[in-house]
Protein backbone atom coordinates (compact mmCIF):
# COMPACT_ATOMS: atom_id res chain seq x y z
CA UNK A 1 0.00 0.00 0.00
CA UNK A 2 1.59 3.62 -1.16
CA UNK A 3 1.87 6.21 1.59
CA UNK A 4 -0.04 9.31 0.39
CA UNK A 5 0.88 12.63 1.26
CA UNK A 6 -2.05 15.01 2.37
CA UNK A 7 -1.70 18.13 0.08
CA UNK A 8 -2.60 21.49 0.97
CA UNK A 9 -4.89 22.76 -1.00
CA UNK A 10 -6.73 26.02 -0.59
CA UNK A 11 -9.54 26.35 -3.39
CA UNK A 12 -11.37 23.87 -5.97
CA UNK A 13 -9.78 25.95 -8.63
CA UNK A 14 -5.80 24.50 -7.66
CA UNK A 15 -7.20 20.83 -8.63
CA UNK A 16 -6.46 20.82 -11.72
CA UNK A 17 -3.41 22.92 -11.39
CA UNK A 18 -2.16 19.95 -8.64
CA UNK A 19 -3.21 17.28 -11.25
CA UNK A 20 -1.17 19.22 -14.17
CA UNK A 21 1.65 19.65 -12.38
CA UNK A 22 1.84 16.61 -10.82
CA UNK A 23 1.38 14.68 -14.19
CA UNK A 24 4.37 17.26 -15.93
CA UNK A 25 6.62 16.01 -12.37
CA UNK A 26 5.75 12.78 -13.74
CA UNK A 27 5.10 12.06 -10.21
CA UNK A 28 1.99 10.00 -9.74
CA UNK A 29 2.24 9.87 -6.20
CA UNK A 30 1.34 13.50 -6.14
CA UNK A 31 -1.19 13.09 -8.56
CA UNK A 32 -3.08 10.26 -6.72
CA UNK A 33 -2.79 12.59 -3.51
CA UNK A 34 -5.78 14.60 -4.84
CA UNK A 35 -7.91 12.14 -4.66
CA UNK A 36 -9.48 10.65 -1.67
CA UNK A 37 -8.73 7.16 -0.54
CA UNK A 38 -12.34 5.96 -2.02
CA UNK A 39 -12.24 7.90 -4.94
CA UNK A 40 -13.30 7.05 -8.41
CA UNK A 41 -11.77 7.78 -11.76
CA UNK A 42 -12.77 7.12 -15.15
CA UNK A 43 -10.14 7.76 -18.31
CA UNK A 44 -11.01 8.38 -21.93
CA UNK A 45 -11.66 5.54 -22.80
CA UNK A 46 -13.91 4.08 -20.02
CA UNK A 47 -11.22 2.50 -17.72
CA UNK A 48 -13.13 3.19 -13.92
CA UNK A 49 -10.94 3.03 -10.88
CA UNK A 50 -12.58 3.08 -7.53
CA UNK A 51 -9.70 4.08 -5.43
CA UNK A 52 -6.83 5.97 -4.76
CA UNK A 53 -4.29 3.57 -4.81
CA UNK A 54 -5.67 1.65 -8.12
CA UNK A 55 -5.67 5.84 -9.73
CA UNK A 56 -1.85 5.84 -8.24
CA UNK A 57 -1.49 2.53 -10.03
CA UNK A 58 -2.68 3.73 -13.44
CA UNK A 59 -0.67 6.08 -13.57
CA UNK A 60 2.08 5.55 -12.77
CA UNK A 61 2.43 2.92 -15.40
CA UNK A 62 0.88 5.41 -17.78
CA UNK A 63 3.71 8.38 -16.84
CA UNK A 64 6.13 5.91 -16.76
CA UNK A 65 4.80 4.14 -20.67
CA UNK A 66 2.57 6.18 -22.72
CA UNK A 67 2.66 9.35 -21.13
CA UNK A 68 6.28 9.61 -19.99
CA UNK A 69 7.38 12.26 -22.92
CA UNK A 70 4.51 13.80 -22.24
CA UNK A 71 3.10 17.62 -21.61
CA UNK A 72 -0.06 18.85 -19.89
CA UNK A 73 -1.61 22.17 -20.09
CA UNK A 74 -4.48 24.07 -18.78
CA UNK A 75 -6.44 25.99 -21.42
CA UNK A 76 -9.78 26.80 -19.07
CA UNK A 77 -11.36 25.90 -16.12
CA UNK A 78 -14.57 26.53 -14.43
CA UNK A 79 -16.04 26.34 -10.72
CA UNK A 80 -19.45 25.08 -9.48
CA UNK A 81 -20.02 25.74 -6.28
CA UNK A 82 -22.50 22.85 -5.36
CA UNK A 83 -22.62 24.44 -1.24
CA UNK A 84 -19.73 26.27 0.18
CA UNK A 85 -17.71 22.86 0.67
CA UNK A 86 -18.86 20.87 -2.49
CA UNK A 87 -17.93 21.80 -6.04
CA UNK A 88 -17.67 20.49 -9.41
CA UNK A 89 -14.25 21.63 -11.44
CA UNK A 90 -14.10 21.55 -15.19
CA UNK A 91 -10.86 22.15 -16.84
CA UNK A 92 -10.18 22.07 -20.38
CA UNK A 93 -6.62 20.47 -20.84
CA UNK A 94 -4.52 19.97 -23.89
CA UNK A 95 -1.74 17.39 -24.01
CA UNK A 96 1.10 16.97 -26.60
CA UNK A 97 4.01 14.47 -26.66
CA UNK A 98 2.13 10.91 -26.03
CA UNK A 99 3.96 8.11 -26.94
CA UNK A 100 1.68 6.56 -29.90
CA UNK A 101 2.30 2.08 -30.57
CA UNK A 102 4.72 2.63 -32.66
CA UNK A 103 7.22 4.60 -30.14
CA UNK A 104 6.78 8.20 -32.03
CA UNK A 105 4.95 11.22 -31.00
CA UNK A 106 1.01 11.22 -31.13
CA UNK A 107 -0.83 14.14 -32.41
CA UNK A 108 -1.56 16.92 -29.33
CA UNK A 109 -4.86 16.44 -28.54
CA UNK A 110 -7.62 17.87 -26.14
CA UNK A 111 -9.55 17.11 -22.82
CA UNK A 112 -12.44 17.80 -20.44
CA UNK A 113 -11.52 16.78 -16.87
CA UNK A 114 -14.76 16.82 -14.69
CA UNK A 115 -13.65 17.08 -10.96
CA UNK A 116 -16.08 16.62 -7.92
CA UNK A 117 -14.54 17.97 -5.17
CA UNK A 118 -14.94 18.41 -1.54
CA UNK A 119 -13.28 20.08 1.33
CA UNK A 120 -11.85 18.17 3.80
CA UNK A 121 -11.85 17.73 7.80
CA UNK A 122 -8.34 20.10 7.42
CA UNK A 123 -9.87 22.49 5.39
CA UNK A 124 -8.42 21.75 2.14
CA UNK A 125 -10.05 20.42 -0.70
CA UNK A 126 -10.17 16.90 -2.02
CA UNK A 127 -11.29 15.09 -5.44
CA UNK A 128 -13.78 12.48 -4.84
CA UNK A 129 -14.71 11.82 -8.53
CA UNK A 130 -13.16 12.52 -11.59
CA UNK A 131 -14.11 12.05 -15.53
CA UNK A 132 -11.72 13.22 -18.10
CA UNK A 133 -13.19 13.17 -21.69
CA UNK A 134 -11.61 13.19 -25.04
CA UNK A 135 -12.89 16.31 -26.83
CA UNK A 136 -13.23 15.00 -30.93
CA UNK A 137 -13.68 18.58 -32.57
CA UNK A 138 -16.65 18.89 -35.14
CA UNK A 139 -17.67 15.57 -33.96
CA UNK A 140 -21.85 14.77 -31.37
CA UNK A 141 -21.62 11.54 -31.26
CA UNK A 142 -19.72 7.81 -31.72
CA UNK A 143 -21.36 4.87 -33.68
CA UNK A 144 -19.96 1.48 -34.28
CA UNK A 145 -20.18 -0.05 -37.69
CA UNK A 146 -21.15 -3.47 -38.88
CA UNK A 147 -17.55 -5.01 -38.52
CA UNK A 148 -17.49 -3.51 -34.69
CA UNK A 149 -15.38 -0.12 -35.87
CA UNK A 150 -16.33 2.81 -33.68
CA UNK A 151 -15.97 6.31 -35.21
CA UNK A 152 -17.32 9.52 -34.28
CA UNK A 153 -19.66 11.05 -36.24
CA UNK A 154 -21.77 14.41 -36.76
CA UNK A 155 -25.12 14.15 -37.93
CA UNK A 156 -25.47 17.78 -38.74
CA UNK A 157 -23.04 17.28 -41.67
CA UNK A 158 -24.82 14.05 -43.31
Amino acid sequence: MTDFTTLNIPEPQEIPNTFIKAWNLKDPKMLASIFDEDAEFINVTGLWWHNRESIFEAHDYGLKVIFKDSELSLRKSKVKYLSETIAVVNARVHLEGQTSINGKKAQARNTIFTFVVHKNDYGNWSCASAQNTDIVPGKETHIIDEEGNMDAVDYRSS
